[in-house]
């Protein structure tokens, strides 16, 4: 899977490829900024360069910054081939937010229309803000009380920010059963990164499916281990 981020502005575009790599290091993420002279705005060669690159046959999701950079990509789609442009998506959703959140399922080999739809969660359908204020730090609640939950606190000194939220979610989207951080989706990153859980909160990780110990525990070891960061 590849991701495509097409901005007026060659920085804001690389800067977002380095941003989400560091979630999603193995995803190909190809930024497609600027005009070709290296002014602001967007280029029809550069993007189709940019699709070009990141498809792999598994399909390319195209996120853009502004209206303009949306006709320039759809233009580009028009002169693909037919069985490339099937596989092709531009997506009307934050370049950053749902940018970081496709990287991260394309990273967990979620197919096309999963890496689309996690990033259209971007734009808030997705995210129960109420749930994720009330599973805040050192809230307790779960989802899962007929499953298997243990509690564990956050070690790490920057608590669940970007990258350590990216590895829970990766690890939690390797088993097929649901489980939840403080009664949130542990699947979906930006409810999780919503939940702004920091150094000490408590975490209850649960499942309401009895053969979701494994993922459970798996959570919980890495919450415990301080991803890395302790």
């Amino acid at each position: 899977m590849g991701l495509v981020f097409v901005s007026h502005s060659a920085k804001i575009a690389e800067g977002l490829v380095e941003l989400a790599a560091q979630m999603a290091p193995e995803t190909a993420l190809i930024a497609a900024g600027g005009t070709d002279d290296g002014r602001i705005g967007t280029s029809f060669d550069r993007v189709s360069a940019a699709i070009a690159e990141a498809d792999a046959g598994h399909g390319v999701v195209v996120l853009c910054d502004l209206g303009s950079a949306i006709l320039t990509a759809e233009t580009a789609l028009d002169f693909l081939d037919d069985e490339v442009r099937e596989r092709v998506r531009i997506v009307d959703a934050p370049i950053v937010e749902g940018g970081v959140a496709a990287a991260v399922a394309a990273q967990a080999g979620d197919g096309l229309e999963a890496v689309v739809a996690a990033a259209r969660s971007a734009a808030g359908g997705d995210v129960d803000a109420g749930e994720a204020s009330a599973a805040g730090p050192g809230s307790t609640s779960a989802d899962g009380a007929n499953g298997p939950q243990r509690t564990v606190r956050l070690v790490n000194p920057s608590g669940l920010h970007a990258r350590p939220a990216a590895e829970l979610v990766k690890l939690a989207s390797t088993f097929a059963e649901p489980v939840t951080v403080n009664g949130t989706d542990a699947k979906s990153l930006l409810a999780i990164m919503a939940m702004g859980l920091t150094k000490g909160a408590e975490v209850v990780i649960a499942s309401a499916d009895p053969a979701g110990g494994a993922a459970v525990d798996a959570l919980a070891e890495l919450v415990e281990s301080g991803f890395g960061e302790v």
